[in-house]
């Protein structure tokens, strides 16, 4: 800006070089030149966007929660996932006082409860945010036990929805997928088991389940909308505890696609 100001005197300068500057001028210009410009307004301070993990852990109890930034950027998520963890916190609690208190009035070791859930991205998509977690927990029992849980977050209605609501019926999902997801659980039996009967001779562990009843997740590979469906199987629905859970993923293939309501056709693409 000084720069500029500077210009009008000097154009004086060289039109009259006998005439003396005029003083009352050039302290009038001074002043101007030398001016501080305006300082810009500052912007709103935004809050970062982050996961939220809390543990903890003394003789009563052992607890876990988190979940991602992702989930964190959407207000009504963050608020449905925080009353979440102080809900499971809150039960475990109480469920530990009271086997503690149980344990001692009975006379047996109290071994302390725990709780754990780690909400994890399954798929980040404009109009959807999919997420899945494995929830542990131990009660007193012979062992720890664990199932599985999972969110559908849609963005555009700003609410949660079961997966299996996006298609007309369970029914029509379970018929789209069943085939597929039959083969890969019995490959995935088969690799466990390795010629074992790891089954302990129970009929239902050898047979097909619903995939439909399980945990249902929606997947995508491209990024743009959901070319995959996930299914997880907690231990005890299609083996016993020692097998473990199972992990299914199907593609979405026009049967799949078939099956989806009208409204939501265009969140899924067959591969």
């Amino acid at each position: 800006m000084r720069a500029i100001a500077l210009i009008p005197l000097l154009v004086v300068a060289a039109c009259s070089v006998s005439r003396e500057p005029d003083a009352s001028a050039s302290a009038s210009a001074e002043p101007s030149a030398m001016a501080t410009p305006p300082v810009p307004p500052s912007l709103p301070v935004q809050t970062p966007v982050t996961a939220r993990s809390v543990t903890e852990e003394n003789d009563l109890y052992e607890f876990t929660y988190s979940y991602p930034a992702a989930a964190g950027a959407v207000p009504a998520l963050k608020e449905w996932l925080d009353a979440d963890l102080d809900k499971a916190r809150a039960e475990l609690v109480s469920d530990a006082k009271e086997g503690q208190a149980d344990a001692k009035t009975n006379g047996y070791p109290f071994n302390p409860y725990s709780h754990s859930v780690e909400w994890q991205v399954v798929t980040d998509l404009p109009a959807w945010l999919s997420l899945s977690t494995l929830v542990g927990f131990y009660s007193g029992g012979a062992h720890p036990n664990y199932g599985y849980d999972t969110i559908l977050w849609d963005r555009i209605a700003g609410k949660r929805r079961v997966p299996a609501d996006l298609f007309t019926s369970k029914a029509a999902l379970s018929a789209a997928i069943r085939d597929a997801f039959c083969k890969e659980l019995d490959k995935q039996r088969a690799r466990k088991r390795e010629g074992q009967d790891l089954g302990g001779g129970v009929t239902e562990f050898d047979q097909c389940i619903d995939p439909a009843e399980q945990t249902v997740i929606l997947g995508s590979s491209n990024g743009k909308a959901f070319d995959r469906i996930g299914v997880l199987v907690s231990p005890y629905a299609a083996g016993p505890y020692a097998e473990g859970s199972y992990e299914v993923t199907v593609p979405v293939t026009p049967k799949v696609l078939a099956a989806v309501k009208p409204e939501f056709k265009a969140a899924f693409v067959a591969r």
